[in-house]
């Protein structure tokens, strides 16, 4: 037995959140069984937890869409008990059991080895937000922006994938404005690297379709207006990395701003990037990533704290990342 947040459909409808022991017998398939250290509060966590989208496609269902821990039993060669893993996505937490439990059984496909540097609460600190950060960043690399390019801008700035991207853009040279709705954590952003402070609320209403040229390139997990304003500010030949919904699924944008600047809206799915551009990422923030910024930026909490905190964190109320110890008392 193990403990594990399940949820589970209320005939009303509602999704109910509850911290409850499970047989290990009733893990999904998969060809490894992984001793779960760590693991993560992440915005789609928090939306399947709280129920206010479907990320959920079936019930009962553990959430949690990353996880860091140990292998205990694979009937895959690439993998060995005593192993040191990471999961990010594919699908766990929403079709598969994820992991906001003890233990989790998983395909061996999913896995990848954390990188020499990095230990499970590190991994886990840094997570899939840290993770798709990462792959913001080096899609804006692979479209040719330099530190000497111009400023970057990174929206929903307080947030995981915000806090990160600014983290490692500052440690890459880049000059960072960030963006936020909460100027009381200025000092906590200048801190992770960022130059200058924006007001979100300059970019998240109807703006004009081409607006003056501000940076060079922008990682944006916000959407909707936010990012069609991004789009319309970026100067000749930006590019921004979208990669997340925070102010909607909407893009109220226009074609101005492609066909007049030339620039790229480059997107960024960290569920199902290949295995090839995961490891990449996964060597690449445990080469680049500031440790000390990572552990002032990561809150821990135990099991039983995740469904409280849940509405928390879709209100922009958490800064930063949620680290998950699943080894304290749930």
């Amino acid at each position: 037995m193990f403990e594990a947040l399940l949820l589970t459909k209320a005939e009303d409808g509602t999704t109910q959140a509850a911290v409850t022991s499970i047989d290990e017998a009733h893990l999904p398939e998969g060809e490894v069984l992984i001793d779960v250290a760590y693991s993560t509060v992440n915005y789609k966590d928090a939306l399947a937890i709280t129920g206010k989208s479907p990320v959920v496609r079936k019930f009962p269902m553990v959430p949690g869409i990353d996880l860091a821990g140990t292998v205990l039993e694979s009937s895959d060669a690439r993998f060995r008990p005593g192993d040191a893993v990471v999961l990010n996505g594919w699908g766990v937490g929403e079709t598969h059991w994820g992991g906001l439990a003890r233990k989790a059984r998983v395909k061996a496909d999913w896995l990848v080895p954390i990188p020499r540097g990095l230990d499970a609460r590190q991994a886990m600190a840094i997570g899939t937000a840290g993770y798709t950060a990462m792959l913001c960043v080096m899609a804006l690399q692979n479209h040719g922006v330099t530190a000497a390019t111009g400023p970057v801008l990174v929206t929903g700035a307080n947030g995981g994938v915000g806090t990160i991207a600014i983290a490692l853009l500052a440690k890459l040279g880049f000059e960072v404005h960030a963006s936020t709705g909460r100027p009381q954590e200025a000092a906590h952003l200048q801190r992770l690297g960022a130059k200058e402070i924006i007001d979100r609320a300059t970019l998240s209403e109807p703006g004009k379709p081409l607006q003056k040229e501000r940076w060079a390139a922008a990682v944006d997990s916000v959407g909707s207006h936010t990012l069609a304003n991004v789009c319309a500010s970026l100067k000749y030949g930006g590019t921004v990395a979208a990669c997340g919904l925070a102010q909607g699924m909407d893009f109220p944008a226009s074609v101005a701003p492609f066909i007049l600047r030339g620039i790229t809206l480059a997107g960024i799915d960290s569920v199902h990037a290949p295995q090839t551009r995961r490891l990449a990422a996964w060597q690449l923030l445990a080469m680049e990533l500031p440790r000390d910024l990572l552990d002032a930026n990561t809150e821990t909490i135990g099991l039983s704290a995740v469904a409280g905190l849940a509405p928390r964190l879709l209100a922009g109320q958490v800064r930063g990342r949620v680290l998950v110890d699943l080894a304290r008392a749930p």
